[in-house]
């Protein structure tokens, strides 16, 4: 399964940029795996928008990066992960799976992930939020740092 293509979700990016963050060492770590083990890692355009609003505004332990540290951070991933654009397949593909997973509200935008994700061919996921995936689980294979 470590050979199969892999989608990298929103938290292990924040977690991985914000030093003080308790989760940050596994974040870090993982991605440093995940990149020597030599498959593609993927992002969406999704998950740079929750990347800077998540890292733009104040966390408990840290403050919020700045703008322009933040789009730096993105230009970053920009070139270190492939990209799966969103378009007309990655909807059919959230209508078909909201269908089979009823959900609403901020749970939609997980939806839309696990869609970007089958509409590219990609079928492991590497995030924090085990939880919020396994519904899904049929049809993902999701790693936890």
């Amino acid at each position: 399964m470590d050979a199969d293509p892999a989608f990298v979700d929103t938290n292990l990016l924040v977690y991985a940029s914000r030093n003080k963050s308790p989760f940050h060492p596994n974040a870090t770590a993982s991605l440093l795996r995940a990149r020597d083990d030599g498959p593609p890692l993927w992002i969406s355009r999704q998950v740079v928008r929750e990347y800077l609003a998540a890292v733009s505004r104040p966390q408990p332990s840290e403050p919020a990066l700045s703008i322009a540290e933040a789009s730096a951070d993105v230009e970053r991933f920009l070139a270190d992960f492939n990209v799966a654009e969103d378009g007309p397949e990655v909807t059919r593909t959230l209508l078909q799976l909201l269908a089979q997973y009823p959900s609403g509200g901020r749970q939609v935008h997980d939806v839309n992930i696990v869609a970007t994700m089958l509409a590219h061919g990609i079928t492991r996921l590497l995030t924090f939020n085990e939880a919020d995936f396994r519904r899904f689980d049929s049809v993902l294979a999701i790693a936890v740092p």
